[in-house]
């Protein structure tokens, strides 16, 4: 089955503008073209989508997902490249989700705090 890009935003929730964007920068070669040089994407097509959205969501540069595409396109001879990207980009990850917790937590002690503030002020006037 083949989508549009009109489909393919519907799906994924990137605009068309999005879609063009990366196939411009270089994220896209395995999009096919028709005739008229539209954009056709397939079930496999979505896949890369969805692993460019989250390497895009989690703080990777345009370049550094490129690099990957190319690996990806390259096939099999890449495949260490690949999981030592991805080792790396998890390491990545881990540290943006310590830094949200820390962060997480220090908005539960405010919470708190503020809470017991209220409760006293509340207390007080009663």
């Amino acid at each position: 089955m083949s989508y549009k890009i009109s489909d393919i935003s519907k799906k994924t929730g990137l605009s068309a503008y999005t879609l063009r964007f990366y196939d411009q920068k270089g994220l896209l070669p395995f999009v096919a073209r028709d005739e008229h040089g539209r954009r056709y994407f397939d079930e496999k097509d979505l896949e890369y989508l969805s692993v460019i959205t989250c390497l895009k969501n989690t703080g990777m540069q345009l370049n550094d997902i490129k690099q990957f595409v190319e690996w990806s396109m390259a096939g099999d001879p890449t495949y260490e490249n690949r999981l030592n990207f991805f080792t790396e980009h998890k390491k990545e990850v881990e540290k943006q989700l310590a830094q949200t917790q820390a962060y997480l937590d220090k908005i539960d002690r405010k919470i708190a705090k503020y809470s017991r503030q209220h409760e006293a002020v509340l207390e007080k006037n009663k």
